[in-house]
């Protein structure tokens, strides 16, 4: 009985909007201004607050409101005000034990959400979903199904931390920790309801004194009774300052089982009678059952028989009148004892029959819960699945009307978009090209200009006949760089061919001072390509500043490879280093180098912009143990195919 109490306690606290005390002035006054009222979604709006008002004191009430709100709102098309309707039309099945209805009136507050209105994003609208599956989950708490209530109370709760909505994350919290507490689990159930206690005390919700009741609680079925008792004295406080008659009712009973614990009679009889009375006040038999019990129980036990018999009495029609099987079942045994201890034989027996047969039907019903339970999970399983995809087949349904409406424009918009941002794009790669390419003449002069000033000295100190041979080279050498220099890119194979060319030149110019090597790595493909002359100013320099310089003969090795998808060359020397490189040489050769250089980088530059991937040089000095042991270039291109 104090389980099914507790359930009483949680619909009040989760299908509630902005909790209003004092009930029955406040419906008054809402009904007083629908006289004042003319608009129709006013009015649907008035009728479900004046429900909501009647959720935990006249069912009857709460159902009529609720089904003008229902009427109303569908004649005028109002979905948020229909959706609001049907959630008090549930709470009402709800209170009286149709499950399967109420289910099916909060399920329809989700579907009629999901298809009448766009904006599904409005807090509020979100928050009416949130109230939908919080009640959903009160269903499946009263048919014992925990975990299906959890889960459906989790998802409830995610909404409301969206939202922000610290008043429904606060009556969430305090309801998974009911949840945990029906199922024994008292630890989790005492660390969600002090989360929620931690937020309504930070707002100062009014519904902090039934949560601060259920932590009371908790202490006292752990056996912890000081600190019960100073849960208990905090929510009574809060509950003098509120007019909240149903918790104040519950705490009472729960006073009384604390009084008689510590074995104070007068105290506990004084709160049994408290309860009563407010019990009686609200006309819920429900809770008027359980004092009345409470208060019999408690003079059965003093053998003050006369006195406990008109209360069991009353709690058992009571239970009987409202088909609480559970109170009936305590009530007929105590009478049964009653009437044993009166020496009434016959009634007792009686009361003891009817106490059998409410046993076996409790036993009956658990067993049958317990088959059945498997069943139904799988059946709401069913349904669910069925109806999530009538709903995604009516929602595809709906979306392929509107793009079919909207289709054309969209198409007409996307490729104009489109055919501008390629158009776009193409000027800008366009514009890149070309400035690479005007990189690339201003490389071709420079090239042609120290090959000039190479012959020029070659012929002065070599003679004729060997200038005609350098000649030959240089005009070989000239027409593979004019055949390629039309293009942005020159395959690895001919670049090669033009670097051996070059440095066989150069060779013959400075008379063999250096040797020179150039590979390729097998991971560099046919196709792959790189700028026209990105390289040779960098073997140019090696030569000139490296290896004329140096005493004896040198070295330059030029390597080609892929690591890491990038594209790799690296030319190295063996000469006097960049340092002394730079005391050495003249003011013209550092113009040149200077100019090189300079537009080599803006090449890469380039690059990068046209490929958008890495395009980096590069330039260290090398050291051996004993001296500087020459240079080395290193360029990481992006990897590129020739078409």
């Amino acid at each position: 009985m104090k389980r099914l109490l507790y359930i009483v306690c949680l619909i009040f606290l989760c299908t509630s909007g902005p909790c209003i005390f004092g009930q029955k002035p406040s419906a008054k006054n809402l009904i007083k201004q629908l006289k004042h009222t003319s608009a129709d979604t006013v009015k649907v709006n008035l009728y479900n607050k004046i429900a909501d008002q009647y959720k935990t004191s006249q069912p009857d009430s709460l159902f009529y409101f609720a089904q003008k709100a229902q009427i109303l709102a569908t004649k005028i098309q109002y979905p948020l005000g229909l959706a609001h309707a049907y959630i008090n039309l549930g709470n009402h099945a709800l209170i009286l034990g149709k499950y399967e209805q109420a289910l099916e009136f909060f399920k329809r507050v989700d579907r009629k959400l999901n298809t009448s209105l766009e904006n599904e994003s409005n807090p509020f609208v979100k928050n009416t979903k949130a109230r939908a599956l919080a009640s959903i989950a009160v269903v499946y708490t009263q048919q014992s199904n925990y975990y299906k209530a959890l889960e459906f109370y989790q998802k409830a709760l995610k909404i409301y931390q969206e939202t922000a909505d610290k008043i429904s994350i606060s009556k969430c919290l305090n309801n998974i920790g009911i949840v945990y507490k029906s199922q024994s689990n008292l630890t989790k159930a005492l660390e969600y309801l002090k989360q929620a206690v931690a937020i309504q005390e930070q707002i100062k919700e009014p519904n902090t004194a039934m949560t601060l009741t259920n932590i009371g609680v908790i202490y006292f079925e752990r056996h912890q009774y000081e600190p019960a008792k100073q849960y208990y004295e905090q929510a009574e406080k809060l509950f003098s300052q509120n007019n909240n008659p149903l918790g104040s009712a519950l705490l009472a009973n729960y006073w009384g089982d604390y009084f008689q614990k510590k074995q104070q009679s007068e105290q506990a009889l004084s709160a049994y009678e408290k309860a009563l009375n407010l019990y009686e006040s609200m006309q819920n038999k429900f809770g008027a059952s359980l004092a009345l019990y409470n208060i019999a129980k408690l003079y059965a036990a003093q053998k003050q028989y006369n006195l406990a018999m008109p209360y069991v009495q009353k709690s058992l029609a009571y239970a009987q009148n409202i088909g609480v099987l559970d109170q009936a079942y305590h009530s007929e045994k105590l009478l049964s004892e009653i009437y044993a201890a009166l020496h009434q034989t016959e009634a007792s027996f009686a009361h003891y029959r009817n106490y059998i047969a409410a046993r076996d039907s409790i036993n009956n019903l658990e067993n049958s819960k317990k088959f059945a339970q498997a069943e139904m999970n799988f059946e709401y399983q069913k349904k669910e699945a069925l109806l999530a995809e009538q709903n995604k087949r009516q929602r595809l349904i709906t979306l392929f009307i509107i793009l079919g409406c909207a289709f054309l424009a969209v198409v007409i918009i996307l490729l104009y978009n489109k055919r501008q941002v390629k158009r776009r794009l193409t000027l800008q790669k366009e514009v890149a090209e070309y400035e690479q390419k005007a990189l690339h003449l201003q490389m071709n002069p420079h090239f042609v200009f120290n090959c000039l000033g190479a012959i020029s000295s070659f012929i002065v100190q070599n003679g004729t006949d060997s200038a005609l041979k350098y000649l030959s080279k240089f005009s070989k050498l000239m027409r593979l760089t004019l055949e390629y220099s039309k293009g942005s890119l020159i395959p690895i194979d001919k670049e090669i061919e033009s670097l051996q060319n070059y440095l066989e030149l150069e060779q013959l110019r400075f008379r063999h001072k250096f040797e020179f090597s150039i590979s390729s790595s097998p991971k560099v493909e046919f196709n792959m390509g790189i700028p026209p002359l990105l390289i040779q100013p960098f073997v140019e320099n090696a030569i000139l500043h490296g290896m004329v310089p140096k005493d004896g003969n040198g070295q330059i090795e030029i390597a080609f490879d892929v690591v890491d998808q990038q594209f790799i060359c690296t030319v190295t020397d063996d000469g006097v280093g960049l340092s002394e490189s730079k005391m050495l040489k003249e003011n013209s050769v550092t113009a040149h180098k200077s100019m090189a250089l300079e537009i080599t980088k803006k090449r890469l530059e380039i690059m990068e912009s046209i490929t958008s991937k890495s395009a980096q040089i590069e330039i260290e000095e090398l050291n051996n143990e004993h001296q500087k042991a020459g240079t080395r270039v290193t360029l990481r291109l992006p990897i590129q195919y020739i078409p």
